[in-house]
């Protein structure tokens, strides 16, 4: 295995996990640098690790500081990716400008399946996944998230794709791609906010265990790639569809009339969708994130033990 020492920096809580073989889950820092508010981002972004750790399983916030992927953020550094606005937003594209500069960046999805690869962690825990923007038949904005899906060995646990995208589209995407999309207690594939897109899921499955099962078979079969957990928002958290999605469309009118473009998009219609609906979608991501965490710590958990 190629050493990338020279980029990365583990945490000596991840690495002892590593070393002894301990169940890691991988997290996201663009939700605490451009996904939500100052303090929710700080205050949620800690809640989520102390509810990985709650399960016996290490939580590994991964960002990057001077031009260092840090796998297993301290407390520090989650406080100044929250707090700092020069943070930049790191995709796979973004990596080798970022690092050979020395910059700080909060890693996307994308960026966040990379790194915990390079580290040996095959589960990671975020809100939504991105996907093919509404008009994306013509406008071609594709996330690179589902690229990324499709060649790096990592399982990623959701809530479905962000509402604000076309999410029918998206599946088409990722079956093209040849990524399987588990949806955990249920067949129908949520839209973040609600726990029904309208669209199904390849399979259901029944409990963690299956689950692990299925990212173990995967990848000792040499298929190359991540899978999708469709983990639906809990009920009391859900929001109206027809309620969200009016949302959804003033934000869209406000980013065309805007022509806010490519990855400043989901921020800002986020940011929107906020304002309209008076924090309900701040909180609703949060308790999604929440319980996001508790199914990956449990996966973890299982295929740790399974592998």
């Amino acid at each position: 295995m190629k050493d990338y020492n020279e980029y990365l920096k583990i945490s000596n809580l991840v690495q002892e996990a590593l070393d002894n073989n301990q169940p890691i889950v991988a997290l996201e820092s663009t939700i605490i640098a451009h996904g939500m508010p100052y303090p929710d981002n700080i205050e949620t972004a800690l809640e989520v690790e102390r509810i990985i750790a709650s399960y016996g399983v290490i939580p590994a916030t991964i960002g990057i500081i001077n031009g260092k992927i840090v796998v297993g953020l301290d407390r520090d550094e989650i406080e100044y990716l929250g707090k700092s606005k020069n943070v930049l937003k790191a995709s796979r594209r973004d990596l080798p400008v970022i690092l050979s500069k020395g910059y700080d960046a909060a890693t996307t999805v994308s960026a966040t399946m990379i790194c915990a690869e390079l580290a040996g962690i095959k589960i990671f825990v975020t809100g939504g996944i991105g996907g093919v923007h509404r008009g994306g038949e013509d406008t071609l904005d594709v996330s690179a998230d589902l690229t990324e899906l499709a060649q790096t060995n990592v399982a990623v646990v959701c809530a479905g794709a962000k509402s604000i995208l076309d999410i029918g589209l998206t599946l088409e995407k990722l079956e093209t791609l040849g990524v399987p999309v588990l949806g955990y207690k249920t067949i129908n594939f949520p839209a973040f906010y609600n726990k029904n897109s309208g669209f199904r899921c390849d399979y259901e499955m029944d409990t963690t265990e299956e689950i692990a099962k299925a990212m173990i078979v995967k990848w000792n079969l040499g298929l190359k790639g991540g899978i999708v957990i469709a983990n639906p928002i809990p009920n009391e958290h859900e929001i109206d569809s027809d309620y969200i999605n009016e949302a959804i469309k003033t934000a869209l009118l406000e980013a065309s009339k805007l022509n806010i473009k490519g990855k400043e998009t989901t921020p800002y219609l986020l940011g929107k969708i906020k304002s309209i609906t008076g924090n309900r979608s701040l909180v609703a991501n949060i308790e999604l994130v929440y319980n996001n965490a508790r199914i990956g710590a449990e996966i973890s958990r299982d295929y740790n033990r399974l592998r």
